[in-house]
């Protein structure tokens, strides 16, 4: 793209230029950060009482700039003035015109713009004048860049809790609540009606934490059991006896509980192998992105992937999902026995088709950009209703998966939340690393699956 300014002596009274710009949620929040300016009325997920976000009026002014400053007159262009009068207010979908007009040229390259701004139906939105001094000799720009700019928005964690609150709450059984983000995220997600939290751990060190957290424990269960893994023993009695319908790790070993819903005579498990599945809200990524297994299975086998993936796709299911494109990973794209995890990809694409894995579109071998980029699929040749589209991503091996997730939420800035599944409840898995919204997706993902589950189960008889 070439840019190419007007100079003082080019400019013609009655000149004029249009550019338009449809405003979009990514635009409030840089210029929240641009600008220090935090007034919720202008902040999509902070606006009160239900009302649409209203675009802040000195950003509908600063459009005004950018077609100075880029067309009429363009680079070089230094503003002396501008005064305004706003007739309208502008709200995210909007389409603006935004037109600039010379109005006088005055000595000493002075000149002064009429500036219009309109909106959907040509509605007046902003009027005034600029004076501003234009540019004395010529400039060429070709092919201007600015660094992209990454928006941390975690907009579909938002939507999960949305369809998770109207449900009745789901009741837990909290392993080891005994510090403060173990407390903490059982009781947020309380506060949300997402689950009915049953604490079971030391009840003094759960009162204690209570206590200098300021949380209060008034109406909540407290199964006092100091010990961790009898503590856990507990928690998988009641999911057997259907007390609760889901299980969240505390402040203790994820082996200590996951030793106790394995036991072959007291445990929860389930003629599938159980798994664990990541719930991935990506800045940038316009779904949701699931990755399996990075937690619980090192070095899964065929048999052992093929649960892995039902899991994910009936997670994905349950959350909204309605065709789930899963893409089975590896290092390359083909297949090549020196490399087993090509031979399981392709295994597990035949068995999809053959209905051996139900509910969701599987394809692979994927490399992890043809799996995620449409542009570098097509440039392998790839055609496929899964390449570059996945929304689930199915490693070769735990520490794959581990690493992948790890990028996304450490570079990539992702928000992860998540649940084991094989056992016959959901298990809640979090970490102390993990934040609020982490913490209150996972309860809103098990009981999204439950629900799921449950209708499943009545649509079948």
């Amino acid at each position: 793209m070439i840019t190419e300014n007007k100079t003082y002596d080019e400019l013609a009274i009655g000149e004029t230029a249009t550019v338009t710009r449809v405003c979009t949620a990514r635009d409030l929040y840089i210029y929240a950060h641009a600008s220090g300016n935090l007034n919720p009325l202008h902040l999509p997920n902070d606006t009160h009482d239900d009302l649409e976000a209203v675009a802040p009026s000195m950003w509908v002014g600063g459009l005004i700039s950018a077609v100075i400053g880029n067309v009429l007159p363009g680079p070089g262009t230094l503003y002396l003035s501008q005064n305004l009068k706003f007739a309208e207010r502008v709200h995210v979908g909007d389409t603006l015109s935004i037109t600039v007009t010379v109005a006088e040229k005055r000595p000493d390259n002075i000149v002064v713009l009429d500036t219009r701004v309109t909106g959907p139906d040509d509605r007046p939105v902003a009027e005034g004048q600029a004076e501003i001094l234009a540019p004395r000799t010529k400039v060429h720009l070709e092919g201007q860049h600015i660094p992209n700019l990454l928006v941390e928005s975690h907009v579909h964690f938002e939507k999960l809790l949305e369809r998770a609150r109207p449900l009745p709450p789901i009741r837990t059984a909290v392993v080891a609540p005994e510090e403060p983000a173990a407390l903490g995220g059982a009781l947020l997600a309380a506060r949300q009606s997402i689950i009915t939290p049953i604490l079971i751990g030391a009840r003094d060190k759960i009162l204690a934490v209570a206590q200098a957290e300021g949380d209060d424990l008034t109406g909540v269960e407290i199964i006092d059991e100091p010990d961790h893994r009898e503590a856990a023993k507990r928690a998988v009695a009641l999911a057997r006896d259907g007390e609760v319908g889901a299980i969240m790790k505390g402040h203790l070993h994820t082996s200590d509980l996951l030793s106790a819903i394995l036991s072959k005579s007291t445990g929860i498990r389930t003629t599938r192998r159980l798994s664990h599945v990541f719930v991935m809200d990506v800045p940038g990524l316009d779904h949701l992105l699931l990755v399996s297994d990075a937690a619980v299975n090192i070095m899964p086998d065929l048999q052992t992937k093929v649960d892995i993936t039902q899991s994910a796709i009936d997670v994905g299911l349950a959350i909204g999902l309605e065709l789930p494109k899963v893409g089975i990973l590896s290092a390359i794209e083909t297949v090549n026995p020196a490399i087993p995890s090509t031979l399981d990809a392709a295994a597990l694409s035949k068995m999809a088709e053959r209905g051996q894995i139900k509910g969701g579109i599987v394809d692979g071998p994927l490399a992890m950009d043809n799996a995620m980029d449409v542009n570098a699929a097509r440039t392998k040749g790839i055609i496929s209703r899964v390449a570059g589209h996945s929304e689930i991503l199915i490693a070769p091996n735990m520490e794959a998966g581990n690493m992948l997730a790890k990028q996304l939420t450490f570079v990539a800035h992702a928000e992860a939340a998540g649940i084991a599944l094989g056992a016959q409840v959901p298990v809640i898995l979090t970490s102390r690393a993990d934040g609020e919204m982490a913490r209150l997706a996972s309860c809103a993902i098990a009981a999204l699956y439950q629900e799921w589950r449950a209708r499943n189960a009545q649509a079948h008889g």
